[in-house]
């Protein structure tokens, strides 16, 4: 039964779009145009502008050996803060693409770029259902043209899916609540785990999702309704686990680490999170801030602060009239985005450590529908004024954007910059074997790994087999200014476990410098006859 409600729903979908197509010409033009930019500004010399630094290069490390190697994978990244781990779903993402793209790790970058271009059109889908077809389109043409937004959809990195999860989740717990749609409680479940291994901040979401499911079984009154609706919320329930199953059996193999790791961060509040949410009120409204200047106002904090108030605005404009039960789609809409976004900055607020852009990844598309939904309310409301304040809202928006937009600054080529110095690298070893190490303030050696593991002769140095691993010489790249640069005298470990050295020779290779390093007393070095490649 619920297979043959499914497929009639699907069929129905399908013959609805190729009437709204027909009738909406217009329209339809304007999205393509909107999808038409989102494209050109997430995939644009890609393989130049994308991040490609050593979390990059772990991650394409550990997918090809999954994809080469069958290695199968229990958890994902771990996270800056405790020794906690998200789970593999990224990593598992991943994969089709890396393969589809010969190894390369432009085919990751793509697909967080193509996942960016449908995260533009869902924010137009959402927005247009709850406020109509120009807040629609605004939405939409401003999430596409957001430098922020940009930078995280042209990269490969696990916070970068959350915001298109985060948005369908929202989305189908209101098909739940408002059209009793139950059977998009499955999609909850499957997107709200898709969401949380992107970042745990995604359980920011859980209230808000936690809330209108609660509301919607109050409202379910008739046993059969009720039936249906439990059964459904067990079915995304079961998704959701078993989504997050392969995190839960890592644990079990290992001792519990990550549960305690998460339940230490959160019982040792004192420099991780508060537990008094009256306390962090007095932080909204900077977090409100910081979000809308990095999203709309063009790192600009008097336009940000700005854009704010509107949110703000907008907010009471949508809900001050009126009682829950006689409220409009529009305010019903209005109110689970501004739960949604209240969520979010409470949260945000009980951290009580630095918060960085990829974080309230989760609060994406937030401002974005806000100011359209006001925006499009107005010219709804009063057709022609209501129509210019939107151009010049928009316009406005649009240069702030713009002038901040990352496409207008050199790419930082750390993907070819990588493959080209472990060319350099593997070239000038001759058939020696070599170790490698980075010197650098934001980086590590995942990236040029990537390049050299292939390489017969490269060797990672294991401290508990000095013999087999140390090898005749170590090549050290450093990103900093020469003047900082010691390679013979540096603590860190892929160059102190070399043992005493001397530079041999320096080059400059892409804008970083190439230390060649040879033992200082060489009759205490391992041979330099290249061992056997071990299998890996």
């Amino acid at each position: 039964m619920a297979q043959s409600s499914l497929k009639t729903t699907v069929t129905n979908y399908l013959k609805n779009i190729q009437l709204w197509v027909k009738s909406h010409k217009g329209e339809f033009i304007l999205l393509l145009l909107i999808l038409v930019v989102a494209s050109y500004m997430r995939l644009y010399r890609i393989a130049d502008y994308m991040t490609f630094l050593g979390d990059e290069g772990r991650d394409v490390i550990i997918v090809k050996r999954f994809v080469t190697q069958g290695d199968i994978m229990l958890i994902g990244p771990g996270t800056s803060i405790g020794n906690m781990y998200l789970g593999p779903l990224y990593y598992y993402m991943m994969a089709p693409a890396l393969f589809l793209a010969g190894y390369s790790p432009v085919g990751p970058a793509v697909m967080i770029a193509l996942l960016g271009i449908a995260t533009v059109f869902l924010v137009w889908f959402a927005t247009r259902s709850w406020f109509g077809e120009i807040a629609g389109l605004v939405a939409a043409f401003l999430y596409a043209i957001s430098p922020t937004v940009i930078i995280y959809s042209h990269s490969s990195w696990n916070p970068n899916i959350m915001p298109f999860f985060a948005l369908l989740s929202v989305w189908a717990m209101w098909k739940v609540w408002h059209d009793k749609a139950y059977w998009w409680l499955a999609l909850v479940g499957i997107s709200v785990a898709a969401a949380l291994q992107s970042h745990y901040l995604a359980l920011l979401l859980v209230p808000v999702l936690g809330l209108f499911w609660l509301l919607t079984l109050y409202q379910s009154h008739q046993a059969k309704t009720l039936k249906r609706f439990l059964l459904y919320s067990v079915s995304g329930g079961v998704l959701f686990l078993l989504l997050m199953s392969p995190l839960a059996i890592f644990d079990v193999r290992h001792n519990y680490m990550n549960f305690n790791a998460i339940k230490a961060f959160f019982t040792d509040r004192q420099t991780t999170v508060s537990i008094k949410p009256w306390k962090a009120l007095p932080g909204m409204w900077p977090q409100l801030t910081q979000i809308t200047t990095r999203l709309m106002g063009g790192f600009d904090v008097t336009f940000g602060n700005w854009i704010a108030l509107g949110v703000v605005t907008s907010a009471f404009l949508v809900l001050k009239k009126g009682s829950l039960r006689a409220w409009t789609m529009k305010q019903q809409s209005a109110a689970l985005i501004i739960v949604w976004l209240v969520s979010g900055l409470l949260g945000l607020a009980l951290y009580k450590q630095q918060i960085y852009d990829h974080y309230y990844g989760f609060l994406f598309p937030v401002p974005f529908i806000l100011i359209a939904g006001i925006l499009g309310n107005l010219s709804e409301r009063y057709r022609f004024r209501g129509l210019w304040i939107t151009i010049i809202v928009v316009t406005l928006l649009t240069w702030i954007s713009l002038k901040a937009s990352p496409l207008q600054y050199a790419p930082n080529k750390q993907y070819p910059r990588s493959a080209d110095v472990a060319k350099f690298i593997v070239d000038k070893s001759g058939h020696e074997n070599f170790n490698f190490a980075v010197i650098a303030e934001r980086n590590y050696e995942g990236a040029y790994q990537y390049f050299l593991q292939d390489a017969p002769n490269f060797r990672v140095i294991d401290p508990q087999n000095t013999k087999d691993t140390i090898a005749p010489q170590l090549f050290v790249v450093c990103e900093m200014q020469l003047s900082k640069c010691d390679p013979t005298h540096n603590s860190k470990a892929e160059v102190a476990n070399f043992g005493w050295s001397k530079i041999e020779s320096t080059d400059e290779v892409d804008g970083v410098t190439v230390f060649k390093l040879v033992h200082s007393f060489p009759a205490a070095t391992p041979s330099a006859t290249p061992v056997p490649a071990k299998k890996k």
